[in-house]
């Protein structure tokens, strides 16, 4: 019963801008999804047309979408320093704050197009490493595959299993062939094959260490 109690006092962290923006925007949005007030900032306050006159029940939803509005904006202001918050004019709304950093940080179109075009072929030459771990190709695999996802470009979980699969060195030649022949590929997760290659590579490691003992 404590524990249920204090769960409900649990709150995100506001995610502070530290001058990535790409990483920041993805967390932000996502602790605003989770209030429920995202659409706040992808569109911004409901207005009337000029001329029209609103029903009792239209004021009240704009003046609650307002209300919403200024708690946004709260926590904008709680996630953005305060020097680069006084470089953003039109802070009247919540919209206008977060088009604003988009503007000043996610960089120019043809400047994304070049790291993700880097990042691509990044992806394309990674290789197992002569002494590299599993676990250590694994991560500077994901690392790659993550940032590509964050500037926008699909990346899905069998196109980062078959890279690695072709990637290994001639010593996993026995696993992957394995993995190819007892998993459907399109369902088989990273985790999963990133558990089997570790369990040969344990398995050579210790012959090799027997080898080592004659």
């Amino acid at each position: 019963m404590a524990a249920e109690t204090e769960s409900k006092f649990v709150q995100p962290a506001i995610p502070k801008f530290d001058g990535h923006y790409d990483h920041w925007s993805m967390l932000m949005e996502n602790f605003l999804r989770s209030k429920e007030y995202w659409s706040l900032v992808e569109d911004g306050i409901p207005t009337a047309a000029k001329g029209v006159v609103l029903t009792e029940a239209q004021q009240k939803s704009i003046a609650d979408q307002k209300l919403k509005d200024l708690k946004v904006k709260n926590y904008l202001f709680q996630a953005i320093d305060w020097n680069i918050m006084e470089t953003i004019l039109n802070r009247d709304t919540a919209k206008h704050i977060w088009d604003s950093m988009k503007q000043k940080y996610q960089g120019s179109t043809r400047v994304k197009r070049a790291l993700l075009q880097a990042l691509q072929k990044d992806f394309e030459v990674l290789q197992l490493k002569e002494g590299e771990s599993v676990d250590e190709y694994f991560t500077r695999t994901l690392i790659i595959a993550n940032k590509i996802k964050v500037h926008g470009e699909s990346m899905e979980q069998v196109v980062i299993i078959e890279k690695i699969l072709r990637s290994m060195t001639s010593r996993f030649d026995y696993v992957v062939c394995s993995v190819e022949e007892s998993n459907n590929l399109d369902t088989l997760t990273i985790d999963e094959l990133q558990s089997s290659l570790l369990v040969h590579e344990q398995r050579m490691n210790g012959h090799r260490g027997e080898s080592d003992l004659r």
